[in-house]
């Protein structure tokens, strides 16, 4: 067990026991309402030795078993060894913000943080297919799938309990409601917009209890915009807020960040970056054990040690765009609906077209959807990492997945709503468990933790988001506008200039470093005899997208991008990760 301290500095070291030694813990993560919950075990006759939210786990759980779960609010992953009943108890937090990897084998039972710290038993762990398969449509691997066939991840709001005599039990505490398209009978917006703003303030409150200097990532968008405001609300001094940009202008939202900066009043810091890419990237990518393809980890890495310069603690926007409808992808999913009126037959002839049709010809793609069969399958197409076609042509036949609704269902399970649920209420699901699991929060803790830096997501509170998911999908999103009942709520906190400004991601110029400083890097990778050997893609196909890319002529850098860090995996995936400092540092 390795503690990044930050509630009770001075007793709260791990493990800790019961007052008889009878119950042990180690614990990962933070219980935003421990205090709350010490009070009333304190009354029903516990006996604390620290102040920690460590130890309150602990008795609650001797209170209330497994049922104790329910009443926490955080995030966390930690294990109770019981010896009274010689059981393992290992817990995972609602949306999966803390990791758990478990390995249930013939030699014993094993759990981590890290798959490496696994790997360092010895234990031999094949590669997973499957999960590689669907890593090369998504660009990660979702729970409870591994890159290893032995090891498996405990999905969220989940509980595992594993006795002497090897007898294991998975159970779930907690699952992300449905969203509705149902307006709630007898409940105005109004009175929903002040919902909205009571539990989320108290959720950035709850999240601002630490005894380390704390602060807040401020990226110009909407999301970190709101926590931002509500923190300086809620706080005696100013605010640190960080922000990172690039030297590409239309990669850079320093100008957005300033302006909410100055309204709050905070002590904001900023950098451009200039990272160092060709040694950043191999050494960032070990952070995640397994392969793992959203290029924004790297911007995150970046903000990451940017502000670990400054706090211990840093509350992020993370959540927003997944509960109140902020995608793009939301809006085309709700335009797509008027595609289930084609009949059967005329789809059979738009997917015989669209698979005829020249690679290069404009709305191949938009045929291939428009045959699709069922909304489930049009929306994980257009969420895939790369299109349908791209993988149909450049790799070999074994790593290409269905595609059909079977396997999305098989793949992501609770997270993959039934064709009955409308296919604005299958998209925000999906995104609000199965890719902000598997994919975004990976992204934070692990970008995070590699630099010593703890990051909260009020907007993933588990109270605001079952409210979330009551209000009717139409009060959200609308005429290709989203987050509308939010904005309703808080919107008046934030500047105008930035409620006019257009959506954008945490962007990295991938298509120019491939044309410039990772060029050799990732021509070498994919070009190369070792990565040919793996029968994964077809070299000339591979070869000609490079070309297309170089000349400019089209842009491959998402797919190259995806290739690169498997190979770079399968060459590194013994190798333990090493303190690097990728940002040269530049006045803003």
């Amino acid at each position: 067990m390795r503690r990044l301290s930050i509630i009770d500095l001075s007793t709260g070291h791990q493990p800790i026991s019961n007052e008889d030694g009878t119950v042990w813990i180690v614990f990962n993560g933070e219980v935003y309402n421990f205090q709350e919950l010490r009070v009333r075990l304190e009354q029903q006759g516990h006996r604390f030795s620290t102040h920690s939210d460590t130890e309150t786990l602990l008795h609650l759980y001797e209170q209330e078993g497994i049922e104790g779960l329910r009443r926490t609010r955080g995030m966390f992953a930690y294990a109770i060894w019981d010896t009274r009943l010689q059981r393992l108890f290992i817990a995972r937090d609602r949306f999966g913000k803390k990791p758990l990897y478990y390995a249930h084998v013939p030699g014993g039972f094993y759990f981590a943080s890290e798959i490496k710290s696994i790997q360092a038993l010895g234990l031999p762990l094949d590669t997973d297919d499957e999960a590689l398969r669907i890593y090369l449509q998504f660009g990660y691997i979702p729970d409870p799938w591994s890159i290893y066939k032995q090891i498996r991840k405990l999905r969220p709001g989940h509980w595992l309990t594993i006795d002497t005599s090897a007898s294991l039990r998975i159970g779930r505490y907690w699952q992300m409601p449905e969203p509705t398209e149902q307006e709630p009978p007898g409940i105005s917006e109004e009175q929903v917009c002040r919902d909205i703003t009571e539990i989320f303030d108290e959720a950035v409150r709850l999240r601002m209890i630490a005894d380390v200097p704390l602060g807040a990532f401020l990226s110009g968008g909407i999301d970190s915009s709101l926590v931002v405001a509500a923190m300086a609300r809620l706080s005696d001094s100013p605010i640190k807020t960080f922000s990172i940009g690039w030297e590409e202008e239309d990669h850079n939202e320093l100008p957005l960040a300033r302006i909410v900066a100055r309204a709050e009043n905070t002590e904001h810091h900023e950098l451009i970056v200039r990272p160092d890419v060709i040694n950043l990237v191999p050494n960032l990518l070990r952070y995640f054990d397994e392969p793992f393809a959203d290029a924004s980890a790297i911007p995150t890495y970046l903000v990451s040690e940017f502000a670990a310069k400054h706090v211990k603690v840093a509350l992020s926007g993370d959540g927003g765009d997944e509960l109140f409808g902020g995608y793009h992808s939301f809006f085309w999913a709700d335009n797509q609906r008027r595609f289930d009126r084609i009949p059967v037959s005329v789809r059979g002839v738009l997917s015989s077209v669209s698979d005829i049709v020249p690679y290069a010809a404009y709305g191949k793609n938009y045929l291939r959807a428009m045959s699709r069969p069922t909304s489930l399958e049009r929306y994980f197409e257009s969420i895939s990492f790369n299109s349908y076609f791209i993988r149909q042509r450049t790799l070999e036949r074994e790593w290409q997945t269905p595609a059909d609704a079977k396997f999305y269902r098989e793949t992501f399970g609770p997270a993959a709503l039934p064709d009955s649920a409308d296919p604005l209420s299958q998209a925000m699901h999906f995104e609000a468990t199965a890719k902000l699991a598997g994919d975004i929060l990976v992204k934070v803790d692990r970008m995070a933790m590699a630099n010593s830096l703890e990051v909260r997501s009020p907007l993933l509170d588990h109270v605001l988001a079952e409210m979330a998911s009551r209000i009717p999908n139409a009060w959200k999103t609308r005429n290709g506008k989203g987050k509308l009942i939010l904005l309703k709520a808080l919107g008046g906190r934030l500047p105008k200039e930035l409620l006019s400004a257009p959506k954008r991601g945490f962007g990295v110029p991938l298509a120019h470093w491939f044309r410039g400083p990772l060029r050799e890097l990732v021509r070498d990778t994919l070009t190369s005899a070792e990565f040919q050997s793996r029968g994964i893609a077809r070299r000339q196909n591979v070869v000609r997208m490079l070309d297309e890319h170089d000349s400019g002529r089209r842009g491959h850098a998402q797919f190259l991008w995806q290739l690169l860090v498997l190979e770079l995996w399968f060459r590194d995936r013994n190798a333990p990760p090493v303190t690097f400092s990728g940002t040269v540092p530049r006045s803003a």
